[in-house]
């Protein structure tokens, strides 16, 4: 789950005189957090947690192959996106909290693209660890750091991350079928909640009198 920023006045680079874009001397750090602050980023990473959950809904019959590599590339976006996302964090500490799932996730990516032709339970294995351990992290950042909008959504975001993984840990998947549809269903319960996460932080970015 991408833990939205906390917007406020006075937050990220300034803009050039004419509006165009950042100055010549702006920190090329400031500029990552200012667009990892941007909710069409958090909105970016939903729409790819929500795309590979109906791709997987809609290739019920495909191979575990084609699973794996479906998995990993969501995973290493996602991944990618968290990255970015991160930078947006005020304190080190935040920051750190949402640097290591954004590892995690392109770590895993890159095992499942390394490796597509493992067993069912491999890839179970990596995806379920992958959300809980996200879906906590999620929740730590959402309880111990003041200020973050829509709290009550990224705790949500959180607590279903985390019985995501839990889900797909417990249960048992005998056949690339079974964990399709489950992984499937997960990404768009998943995907759809990001979505909800994003679109509440448009509006308080709206509100805070920031540029959409």
């Amino acid at each position: 789950m991408t833990v939205p920023p906390r917007p406020g006045p006075g937050t990220g680079p300034e803009l050039d005189p004419d509006g165009t874009g950042f100055g010549n001397d702006a920190d090329p750090l400031d500029f990552v957090a200012a667009v990892g602050a941007s909710w069409h980023w958090a909105f970016g990473s939903a729409l790819i947690t929500l795309i590979a959950g109906v791709l997987i809904l809609a290739w019920p019959d495909e191979t575990l192959h084609v699973l794996a590599v479906v998995i990993g590339l969501y995973l290493l976006l996602s991944g990618m996106f968290r990255f970015v996302a991160a930078f947006a964090g005020r304190a080190h500490g935040e920051r750190f909290a949402r640097l290591l799932p954004a590892v995690l996730f392109v770590v895993a990516g890159v095992l499942c693209l390394r490796n597509p032709l493992q067993t069912v339970a491999a890839l179970s294995l990596i995806v379920g660890l992958i959300w809980l351990a996200s879906g906590m992290l999620t929740l730590y950042t959402a309880i111990a750091f003041k200020g973050l909008p829509h709290r009550g959504l990224v705790v949500a975001a959180g607590a279903l991350g985390v019985a995501a993984g839990i889900v797909v840990l417990a249960l048992p998947t005998e056949s690339a079928v079974v964990l399709t549809r489950l992984l499937g269903l997960w990404l768009v319960l998943l995907g759809l909640m990001e979505l909800a996460v994003a679109f509440a932080l448009r509006s308080v970015t709206v509100a805070g009198g920031r540029p959409r």
